[in-house]
């Protein structure tokens, strides 16, 4: 079995060793404490906090204080306890990671492989593993050939790095300018090509044609349509594509020109944006009820519906754009594939096509889920959707070759199951593809790969684990919506980051899944639909029209099963949150740290927007515990008086205008996940100028600077999470223009960085670049495909297999 490679950290083990010597008393009494919790995983947070019990309980804590090891013990990650050694997993930068095992009885360290430090990890769960041959997956040594950054601060910006790489290439080579010749003269729709034809076969030709069309061109108006002089350039060799006007047209052959003689990546970026390769999308996101009205809060249906449907019409927009200042009269169409479910429990899920409001082009396609037994009916949760992606995927296909009368240009996956389907499909029909997480599951839930098997009956890890590694391996670019998606912060893990290395015992090792600092990842930031989340203090397009129902809503006596809870003092600002009701969006910790802080209720009013009321309208089993726990909560803290509690709100509307109210209140938006993969509802509360405290593990803590356009908080911290709040409200009674400062920041905020308008011209662009690189490595990528049909085939088939199919009988 080859031996995976280990990044090396300036002799980390020596730095170690070194002060394990120096600080010997304090250090044994640090590793007992972690030998006293007994074997298993410890958090950074446990070791951290250890770590500062012992520095005060020492005199010599200053030395060891400011020591190289406390330094490396704060960048561990992971580790692992099991007497007499503490293994331990340490990331000095993001997508950088190094393995040490200490015997404490000893005080000797030794570094550890990526996979003697997982085998270590497996023992845990067995300790026989060690006799057994593990399956070790290693996606490296098919991408050592591609170029990637080496600072973790490049992470995250792979077409820029793509576009360096692609002009070095063609600046020092003459020879890899034919690669961009042939790509343009390959691009044809329905037949008919675009950009070039046959009558340009060399570069030589098409630098001297490209010549003589610019000084033909200059001979008209710059706003001459193409029409007036397309014959002439199209028996130069030039077809449509190039432009609608001359000066269009010859921007686009000045940018080639360019490139033909002196390529420069942002000439190169910006020409590859303009080719016109993209007509036909498919946007893939199968699991919840995905609609447009009357599904927000269903099980499994919240922020990436929201996502889609403002991502669409943005795109559509784009689209639209390009193609007319291309020149071509083509209608462009986007597919949303989700689940038909014939079971619709009020909504249109029960609908083959359905267009998407506030679009021409864009529309809904559902296809049902199928199996031997039939079509499916009802819904199902995420976590048991594998069994019957495969055949959704070969129905998906040919329903979209009908659709769309051919293949599409672009296909982009959503979630772990869209894009798997999506990787299927690509696949398939030889499509560039991209995939976006939104979240991934490994992240969400501590522990679950290591402890894989507790929680298979209701979540089926192995399928989501197996199901992303495949997605992200496959995915010619991937989007990510912040930084910290890919690679977290200094303090935290990264979703993707988080697959770099991890073990599912008894199944695989995976010694190496994603590099972070591929050059197929971009970030992409989403915005809020600002046609309904707009500022408070906008008041002309205020809805004021449902301040009425609002009111009902947080005020109104009487409890219903669609609130609960009174609020007595109408003068308090009301602290706001608003999600799913599921483990991770943490929202009955939020109430119980309400609940805690006597002063905190003194000086606000508690409504959170969440799942149901009566648990027996929900199927999801989580969001039942939630439910249960929340009615505990409310009466262990005798809330009544000063909290709300209200089902969820699928209207986008009115939602809208309820941030709103709440800024008018002088509030603030709370949003304490332990997980959050971007935080579209924080990016809605900043958008109508709501000051806004959301979760610093994630998305949130990228989206708001901390202190200046908002507040990060610890979820697993809740007193000081609410101390916090506290502080915040107390300052803002004392001085009302710090209420200002912070919501006007925010606004800033994201009016320079989280608009659909920047995202869907990035996306288009994105597009365009990967397409060409595609065609230019089609034949490295061939060697990662095969390898990824073969783990499909022999690992994720079986695995999907075993999760049980349902029944529409069951309840």
């Amino acid at each position: 079995m080859p031996q995976p490679r280990l990044t090396r950290y300036s002799s980390i083990r020596n730095q170690v060793e070194d002060d394990l010597n120096a600080h010997r008393n304090e250090l044994v009494s640090l590793f007992s404490r972690y030998l006293g919790r007994g074997k298993g995983i410890l958090q950074p947070h446990n070791l951290i906090d250890e770590l500062e019990n012992i520095i005060k309980e020492h005199q010599a804590s200053k030395e060891l204080k400011d020591s190289r090891f406390c330094e490396i013990l704060k960048s561990a990650k992971d580790a692992i306890v099991s007497p007499p050694f503490v293994a331990i997993a340490v990331r000095p930068r993001p997508g950088v990671w190094e393995y040490v095992r200490v015997n404490v009885f000893e005080l000797s360290v030794e570094q550890l492989t990526v996979s003697e430090y997982l085998r270590f990890k497996e023992e845990l769960v067995d300790e026989t593993i060690s006799n057994h041959f593990v399956l070790e997956l290693d996606f490296e040594p098919f991408n050592e050939t591609f170029p990637r950054p080496t600072r973790s601060s490049s992470i995250g910006n792979g077409v820029q790095l793509l576009n360096r790489h692609l002009s070095s290439i063609m600046f020092h080579n003459r020879d890899s300018m034919e690669p961009l010749l042939n790509f343009l003269r390959a691009y044809t729709y329905k037949g008919h090509a675009l950009m070039l034809n046959d009558r340009v076969q060399s570069i030589a030709k098409l630098q001297s044609t490209l010549s003589k069309a610019e000084d033909y061109l200059s001979k008209f108006a710059p706003d001459t349509h193409y029409s007036e002089f397309e014959y002439v350039l199209q028996g130069m060799g030039f077809e449509k594509g190039w432009g609608d006007t001359a000066k269009r047209v010859s921007e686009m052959m000045r940018l080639l020109a360019d490139i033909l003689q002196a390529p420069d990546p942002c000439t190169l970026e910006t020409f590859l944006g303009r080719v016109p390769m993209v007509f036909n999308v498919v946007i893939l996101s199968p699991h919840g009820y995905f609609g447009q009205a009357n599904v927000l809060g269903l099980p499994d249906t919240g922020g990436q519906v929201v996502y889609i449907l403002d991502q669409v019409r943005a795109l559509e927009n784009e689209m639209l754009l390009r193609i007319k200042k291309q020149g071509l009269d083509i209608t462009p169409r986007i597919l949303i594939v989700t689940r038909l479910i014939p079971d619709a429990k009020g909504t249109t899920c029960n609908q083959r096509l359905e267009r998407v409001c506030g679009t021409e082009h864009t529309h809904i396609l559902r296809v049902p889920f199928r199996s031997e037994n039939g079509i499916l009916r009802k819904w199902i949760s995420r976590f048991d959707v594998w069994p019957y992606l495969e055949t959704f995927a070969q129905d998906v296909a040919g329903e979209i070759a009908a659709e769309l009368h051919g293949r599409p240009d672009f296909i982009i996956g959503n979630y772990s199951d869209g894009n798997l389907v999506a990787s299927l499909l690509a696949d398939k029909m030889g499509v560039i593809q991209c995939t976006i997480a939104h979240a991934l599951e490994k992240t969400k839930y501590p522990d679950s790969a290591i402890y894989w098997k507790k929680f298979e009956d209701k979540y089926h890890f192995s399928c989501q684990f197996t199901a992303d590694l495949i997605a992200m391996n496959s995915a010619d670019f991937i989007i990510t919506s912040t930084y910290q998606e890919i690679a977290g912060t200094k303090n935290t893990v990264g979703q993707y980051e988080s697959h770099i290395a991890f073990t599912l015992p008894g199944l695989y090792r995976v010694v190496h899944g994603i590099d972070v600092f591929d050059p197929k990842f971009n970030i992409v930031s989403p915005g809020a639909d600002m046609t309904i989340y707009f500022p408070y203090s906008d008041k002309q397009n205020r809805l004021t029209a449902l301040h009425g129902s609002i009111e009902k809503l947080l005020y109104d006596p009487e409890n219903t099963n669609e609130w609960l809870g009174n609020l007595r003092d109408r003068t308090k600002p009301i602290l706001f949150s608003m999600a799913r009701l599921d483990r991770v969006k943490n929202m009955t910790g939020l109430v119980e740290a309400f609940g805690k802080n006597s002063k905190l209720r003194e000086l606000v009013n508690l409504v959170v927007v969440a799942g149901f009321i009566d648990m027996t309208k929900s199927s999801d089993r989580e969001e039942i515990a939630e439910i249960e726990k929340m009615h505990d909560l409310i009466k262990q803290y005798k809330l009544d008086g000063d909290f709300r509690w209200i089902g969820s709100q699928t209207n986008r509307a009115r939602n809208g205008e309820l941030y709103r109210y709440v800024a008018d209140t002088r509030g603030a938006f709370v949003q304490p996940a332990f997980y959050e993969a971007f935080g579209l509802t924080v990016v809605e509360s900043m958008t109508c100028g709501l000051p806004t405290f959301a979760t610093c593990h994630g998305g949130p803590a990228e989206i708001i600077e901390h202190g200046i356009s908002g507040f990060h908080i610890d979820p697993y911290r809740p007193n000081q999470a609410s101390e916090l709040l506290v502080d915040f409200f107390k300052r803002c009674k004392d001085d009302p223009s710090h209420w200002n400062r912070i919501s006007d920041c925010g606004l800033e905020r994201i009016y320079a960085r989280y608009t659909w308008k920047i995202y869907s011209e990035r996306l288009m662009t994105l597009a365009g670049v990967y397409s060409f690189w595609k065609y230019v490595s089609k034949l490295d990528r061939l060697q990662t495909r095969r390898y990824l049909e073969m783990f499909y085939i022999l690992k994720f088939r079986d695995l999907a297999s075993s999760v049980p199919m349902a029944k529409d009988d069951a309840n």
